[in-house]
């Protein structure tokens, strides 16, 4: 559970959002405080990056609407600020579609991607969490039986539709814990 409130989505609907979107550290960063509200300290302790990168890439995500103060505390003579997202999800309008979307490369997919510009139910998530091993097994199994049900639909309307699904372990840092974080782990 998060210890700061959110929005449920944000379009990164300027180009300012989509060129900071663009960049892997700060796509991390995002992710990172999906699970708890962190200092600039904190984050370059977790990606293991200088304070000052990392405040930057901070100070840019709050400038384009992505990130946000959700409280301080003070700290000596300074007030130290902790960041969070402005929503849980961020929508991609499919009018930026560019034919590169991280996820996947299938030529055939990709060029069905061509045709979401129509007003029909289509679009894209990838999301991480920290999850224990068999809560995820038992969550794929889930989304398995999701695509099974997907697939056994009676046939009918005048479009097809793809369903693509995966789940994979990352080798991408994950924030600590509020206990981990008071320890200084």
């Amino acid at each position: 559970m998060l210890d700061y409130d959110l929005a449920d989505e944000i379009a990164a609907d300027t180009p300012a959002r989509l060129k900071a979107l663009g960049d892997p550290l700060r796509q991390l960063l995002l992710d990172l405080v999906l699970e708890r509200a962190m200092s600039v300290t904190e984050l370059a302790d977790r990606v293991r990056r200088p304070k000052s990168s990392v405040a930057h890439h901070v100070d840019l995500l709050v400038e384009v609407g992505l990130l946000q103060v959700v409280r301080t505390r003070k700290v000596r003579a300074l007030e130290e600020r902790f960041y969070g997202r402005t929503a849980r999800t961020i929508a991609y309008p499919s009018a930026t579609y560019d034919g590169d979307l991280p996820f996947f490369a299938d030529a055939r997919a990709v060029a069905d991607m061509e045709a979401m510009a129509a007003a029909v139910p289509s679009g894209f998530t990838m999301r991480s969490v920290r999850i224990p091993e068999d809560v995820a097994g038992q969550f794929l199994q889930r989304v398995l039986d999701l695509s099974l049900e997907f697939s056994r639909m009676p046939r009918g309307g005048t479009r097809e539709f793809a369903l693509l699904v995966g789940m994979f372990p990352t080798t991408r840092p994950v924030a600590p814990t509020a206990k981990e974080a008071a320890h200084g782990a």
